[in-house]
Order: structure tokens, then C-alpha cells, then sequence
């Protein structure tokens, strides 16, 4: 009841509402701020491709693009033209209204899923005073998540309509993956909201004045890192694309401006997925402690505000860069036993932890504090974290534990004697074993040889030179 009474007081006081004030935004500033963030993604796409080209071929001690323009700049924009002027086959056993569909969907749905995200604080646009945000509302982080569900869909109709067995499996693949890790993307954004008090992505950027949510969510935000790249279906996660197994996924049969469409979907998801990350982990488009305490925060207003952005939104390119670059791809079995077995359980017990630590620090367990260099600290909260840490070193005891075991199992010598079918099926044998004679039920016994008797005709008239027969 009392959880129930201070949400009321929220939703009184306002504190759930947006903070972005759009009452100085009339229709046409809104049409030229889509624009502005179409114009940005695109921008940023180019230079993204070019990116990873050159940091991959640097890590791996190789030039990359360097021909078409300064530093081979465009190279993307040239591979663009090429994918426009290629030959657009169909498969002939396609759906063909939903095989040119399935494209539309998977590049339209990342466009409209960064149209919430604040680009900066409030800016001045032709006479008005503006958010740098074409929308939010109190619920714009699900919207988020909602418009990242829609997106499944183009990957499931890709790989049904190709009319191939290999897209289809991909299809299937992919869209368990990323439902499978939507689940915990949206539980580790939950600390989030119980930090912020709100949904809407511009009151969750403002309470981040003091300290930024990375902090005191650190476990959300490391799961969120880990369910975006498994999102965006990119290496060491782009299991729905592994060549040696399915080929190309869920776009083999594409080529020419459709399989462009899924290329442009596909990095446009991870600026959304980044933005996202920025905007809730590490305070949006605010300036670094240290610059925005300069100068009573001149840094920190107006279009300074998409520097700082961009700064953050680039530094996740890098990861998904240098990720691609280290890391070999998994096998899909442990990725999705990892998620649902680890991630979503340790996620839905983080969420927990954080409600209590939340209700401990408004006084809903008690008044009592302990007075420490001039600050106040609940008890209840200290408990909290006192019962954390020692489940931490309970589990890292246990952890240690089963590795050594493990350890020891392995570095145990093999027997010399093994029982082939002790597990229920036929083992063979490991070098320098043998295999033990078993008259199990079912498994084939070795017959034993019975003497074989002659008459004495036969034996006079056998040549004795010959075996004689076994019986």
C-alpha cells in the first residue's frame, strides 16, 4: 500500500510526465527535426561501414578501404551505387509481396524506434525554443521496445517467403535469438526505472545530473551491452548468419536495394540499441562531470549537448567494432542456454535487489540511519548490501570450487578398461583403452566356441592340413 501511495504522489507531483516542453514546437519544427535525425542516422550509417572497414583492417595489420575519396570515405557511398545498379532476382518459389516486404520492415522500424531518443537538451530552431527530440511520452521506453518487436517480424517473413530451406532456418533462428534476449534487454532497463521514477527517456536523462545510472546499475548495464549485441544480431552473436551453416540466414535469396535494406536495418539498429544505452546508462546527451561543472555548465546546454552525445553514441560503435574483430562466433546452443538460464534468472534477482535497496533508501523499512562524514545512510540499505556482498563471495567461493573439481576431472588419468555401452550407446574406445566384453541386455555377445566333433570317416578322409570347421 505504501509503494501504491508513492507512485500516486509521482503521477501528482508530475515527475512521470516528460520534461521535454514541446509547447514551442509547431508541426513544421517537427518535420524538420525527423529530417534532422534522418539525415543523421544516414550520415552516421556511411561513416559507420567506413569505420569497421578500417579499424578491423587495422587490427588485423592490413590497410582497408583507402581508394575512393579521402582515406577511402567513400567507399560506402560506392558500394551503395553498386547495390543499386545490380540485377534484382526473385527467387520463383517466393511469396513475392512479402519477400520485397520483409526489407521494408527490418529498415523502417529502427528509423521510427530512435524518433524518442533526446539528441540534446533544448535548442534555439528558427525563432523557436525546441527539444532536440522529435516525441516522448511517459511510457517512451517501452515504445522502444515495442517498435524493436515489430522488427522481428521482417526477419521471421524474410526467411518464410524465400521459399528456401536455408533462410528458413535462419529466419527461425534469428527471431528466437533476439525474442530470447529482448526479454532480458527489457528486465536489465527495469533498475532503470525504479532509479528515475519514469519511463520517459528526457526525465530519466535529467535525473542523471548527480550520478549517472551506470554507476549504481552497473549489472543492468552489463547485461544490457551483452542482450544489444545479441539484438543486433552482430559477431560474436550473428548466429542467423553463419556461412558454414546456413549460408547467408535469413538473406540468402536477397540481393540488389533489398539485401541493402537489411544491411542499412541492421546498423541503424545498432545506433538505436547504442542511443539507447547512452540515454539510460550514461546520462544521454550530458557533458562528463568535470566539463559540465564548467563555467556553471556552458558546456552543458544547448547543441553542445549532440556533441556529447554523439562522443557516447560512437564509443558503443567502437565495442560492436572491436567485438567483430576479437571474437569468434559462438555456438547457438550455449547463447541461448546462456540467456535464458543465466541472464533473464540473474537479471529478475537483480530487479529484486534494487526494488528493496529503492524502498530502503524513501524510508519504507524504517527511519533508522547511521550519520557517516556528514551524510545519512539507512540501515536497512547498508543490510542490504552487507546480505549482497555475501552472497557475491558465497557464490565466487562455490565458483572456484566447481573449477577445481573440474580441474581434477580432467586432469584425471582415463581407465585403461571401459564398458561400451555403460552410457546407453555405443563409446568407442579413447587411444590406449580397451574395451571390457559386456553380455548386457541388448548388447551383442561375443559367442563363446564349442569343440567340434568328426566321425571317423570324415576324419580319415579330411585332408589334416585344414582348419577344421567351428561349429
Amino acid at each position: 500500500m505504501t509503494g501504491i501511495q508513492a507512485l500516486g504522489s509521482l503521477a501528482t507531483e508530475g515527475k512521470d510526465n516528460p520534461r521535454a516542453d514541446f509547447s514551442d514546437t509547431p508541426w513544421w519544427l517537427s518535420l524538420v527535426k525527423a529530417l534532422i535525425i534522418f539525415v543523421y542516422l544516414l550520415v552516421s550509417t556511411l561513416l559507420v561501414i567506413w569505420f569497421e572497414r578500417r579499424v578491423i583492417g587495422r587490427m588485423q595489420q592490413r590497410p582497408g578501404p583507402n581508394r575512393n575519396g579521402p582515406f577511402g570515405l567513400l567507399q560506402t557511398l560506392a558500394d551503395g551505387m553498386k547495390s543499386m545498379l545490380k540485377e534484382d532476382n526473385t527467387p520463383a518459389k517466393a511469396d513475392r509481396f512479402v519477400f520485397t516486404l520483409a526489407p521494408l520492415i527490418t529498415a523502417t522500424m529502427c528509423f521510427i524506434g530512435f524518433a524518442i531518443i533526446p539528441l540534446a537538451g533544448e535548442v534555439s530552431m528558427f525563432g523557436h525554443r525546441t527539444p532536440l527530440q522529435l516525441a516522448d511520452s511517459s511510457i517512451a521506453v517501452l515504445f522502444v521496445l515495442a517498435i524493436a518487436g515489430i522488427g522481428i517480424y521482417g526477419v521471421v517473413l524474410a526467411g518464410w517467403s524465400s521459399g528456401s530451406p536455408y533462410p528458413l532456418m535462419g529466419g527461425l533462428r534469428s527471431s528466437a535469438q533476439m525474442i530470447s534476449y529482448e526479454i532480458a534487454m527489457g528486465l536489465s532497463l527495469v533498475a532503470v526505472f525504479l532509479y528515475s521514477g519514469s519511463m520517459s527517456t528526457s526525465q530519466i536523462v535529467g535525473a542523471q545530473g548527480n550520478v549517472w545510472y551506470i554507476i549504481p546499475a552497473f549489472f543492468s548495464f552489463f547485461v544490457y551491452v551483452i542482450t544489444m549485441v545479441g539484438e543486433t544480431n552482430r559477431l560474436p552473436f550473428d548466429l542467423a548468419e553463419g556461412e558454414g551453416e546456413l549460408t547467408g540466414g535469413f538473406h540468402t535469396e536477397y540481393g540488389s536495394m533489398r539485401f541493402a535494406m537489411f544491411f542499412l536495418g541492421e546498423y541503424i539498429n545498432m545506433f538505436t540499441v547504442a542511443a539507447l544505452a547512452t540515454t539510460m546508462f550514461l546520462g544521454g546527451w550530458q557533458a562528463p562531470p568535470g566539463i559540465a561543472a564548467i563555467n556553471d555548465g556552458m558546456f552543458n546546454e544547448g547543441w553542445w549537448g549532440l556533441l556529447w552525445f554523439t562522443v557516447k553514441l560512437w564509443m558503443f560503435m567502437f565495442v560492436f567494432v572491436w567485438l567483430r574483430g576479437s571474437l569468434p562466433r559462438t555456438r547457438y546452443d550455449q547463447f541461448m542456454r546462456f540467456g535464458w538460464k543465466f541472464l533473464i534468472p540473474a537479471t529478475l534477482g537483480w530487479v529484486v535487489l534494487v526494488a528493496f535497496f529503492r524502498g530502503a533508501q524513501n524510508g519504507w523499512f524504517g527511519d533508522s540511519a547511521l550519520e557517516f562524514a556528514g551524510r545519512r545512510f539507512p540501515i536497512s540499505s547498508l543490510l542490504i548490501v552487507g546480505l549482497v556482498a555475501v552472497g557475491a563471495l558465497a557464490l565466487g567461493w562455490w565458483w572456484d570450487n566447481r573449477a577445481l573439481a573440474r580441474e581434477a576431472a580432467a586432469a584425471a588419468a582415463p581407465p585403461e578398461e571401459i564398458d561400451p555401452y555403460a552410457g546407453g550407446f555405443v563409446v568407442p574406445p579413447m587411444p590406449g583403452q580397451r574395451l571390457r566384453e559386456t553380455a548386457r541386455v541388448g548388447a551383442p555377445a561375443l559367442p563363446e566356441a564349442e569343440p567340434v566333433t568328426q566321425s571317423p570317416v570324415s576324419a580319415a578322409t579330411s585332408d589334416p592340413d585344414k582348419e577344421a570347421p567351428r561349429g
